[in-house]
């Protein structure tokens, strides 16, 4: 367990936001590896299948890694006041409160799947893959709700290197899986879909057994599972809220591709490599996002107003520093990069992402202070201005999509987000202000 209410701000934020961005990593190699496997072995068509409903994937994984990290959020502050029966107590219902939730997605996600395929506007070419590989990996959602849960608890008392193992074990096993399933057995897309499933099970049961294991402080009994006022609506506020917010975000991503789905097949292929290598670009962001919704938890349960405001600055100098980097690859090797995720030459593909990348990557300081700040106030227990600022963000993609995207085409999609990156922080910006200068006076060491 890792207090981070004490010692230099720079090394205690480094030394927990180092594990967390080599696990997003491996997180993202494994997402890499089923591109870069499936458009190797089954084609462009097949690529396409799988990038038409990749978003509606991305959907309600976000909604459940922003569900567990806001359950994490009260654990981390449990933990900050040195409360370990309130610690016990919020993991319990955490994993419960997941369960339940994961399970009531999976139904809903399943019975809805073809009017959501109508709205996505997937094409007939690509419909019986696109089935196949959402519908295996909306039955494995239970487990990547459970990790999560897992690993967000574990990152709450400070320990971000487990999570990190257990990722990191379940990439490559992902790896070897697709290439047996998918370059062996010949099991196309469902081979993909089916070795990210069993990936994310045996990391789930393994992360749970460790926890249990490893920490006392998670050794909860049958009466912590009982739901209490006292908890569920804490639990469920800051769940629900993180959750809303992340799968804002995604929800946002989800019409622009119902757009870009009407495009073509080269335009899909283009967007899915363009994507893939935004997420690694933006990884730190998401990195420092995650830990300072921790940090910060600790540090306002603890009354550290002060370690929280040079947190918030620290985090924000790193990605700058990170962002001048990313913006030189976008001007250089850039199509190398495409190339190499897509396994596909076609000039229009490689344009078409190359320009993506080059125009957003200009607006990259905006998405980062947007990333940071909106968890941070997470941390500090607002639960409303962060899901404001994401329904800005969905507002602003669906507008995109309906009205930019028929006029300007691809162009609509390429200029989204940073229009969006740049409304949605303003509000962010007030609360965080406000809430800093309410903040009573430093307490001391």
């Amino acid at each position: 367990m890792k207090d981070l209410t004490k010692g230099k701000i720079l090394k205690v934020i480094m030394q927990f936001a180092l594990p967390v961005f080599i696990g997003n990593l491996f997180n993202l190699a494994y997402n890499l590896a089923d591109t870069r496997i499936i458009g190797s072995f089954l084609g462009s068509d097949a690529l396409a299948a799988v990038g038409s409903v990749s978003t509606l994937s991305d959907l309600i994984v976000s909604f459940v890694f922003g569900l567990s990290n806001g359950f994490a959020v009260l654990t981390a502050r449990f933990f900050g006041q040195r409360s370990e029966d309130k610690v016990r107590k919020n993991f319990a219902l955490s994993l419960e409160f997941g369960i339940i939730i994961s399970l009531i997605l999976t139904a809903g996600s399943l019975l809805g799947l073809d009017g959501l395929f109508k709205w996505l506007n997937v094409m007939d070419v690509h419909r019986a893959d696109a089935s196949s590989y959402i519908t295996i990996v909306i039955y494995g959602l239970i487990f990547s709700c459970i990790y999560n849960v897992l690993a967000s608890s574990l990152r709450a008392v400070g320990d971000a290197y487990t999570p990190l193992f257990f990722l990191i074990f379940s990439a490559v096993l992902n790896v070897g899986l697709d290439i047996l399933f998918v370059g062996r057995l010949g099991m196309g897309v469902s081979g993909a879909a089916l070795a990210t499933v069993i990936s994310q099970v045996l990391a789930a049961v393994l992360c749970f057994v460790y926890a249990l294991v490893r920490y006392p402080i998670f050794r909860f009994k049958a009466k912590d599972l009982i739901p209490t006022r006292e908890y569920n609506g804490q639990l469920l506020s800051g769940g629900f809220s993180m959750g809303l917010m992340s799968s804002l975000v995604a929800f946002g991503t989800l019409s622009l591709q119902t757009a870009i789905n009407k495009l073509g097949t080269n335009i899909i292929v283009a967007h899915t490599g363009a994507r893939k290598l935004t997420n690694l670009y933006m990884l730190p962001f998401g990195v420092f996002g995650t830990t300072m919704a921790t940090f910060c938890g600790q540090n306002y349960g603890a009354k550290r107003f002060d370690r929280i405001k040079e947190g918030i600055r620290t985090a924000l100098i790193i990605n700058a520093i990170w962002i001048v980097l990313v913006q030189i690859t976008s001007w250089t090797v850039c199509p190398i990069l495409i190339k190499a995720i897509t396994a596909v030459d076609t000039k229009e593909v490689i344009d078409n992402a190359v320009l993506y990348q080059r125009f957003d990557t200009s607006f990259y300081a905006i998405a980062a202070m947007v990333t940071v700040f909106r968890n941070s106030l997470q941390g500090m227990g607002d639960h409303i201005t962060p899901v404001i600022s994401s329904a800005l963000e969905l507002a602003g993609k669906v507008a995109v999509a309906f009205l930019l995207t028929p006029i300007l085409a691809y162009w609509g999609i390429i200029i989204a987000e940073p229009i969006v990156w740049t409304i949605m922080v303003i509000p962010l910006i007030i609360s965080l202000v406000i809430r800093l200068k309410k903040t009573g006076p430093a307490k001391a060491l």
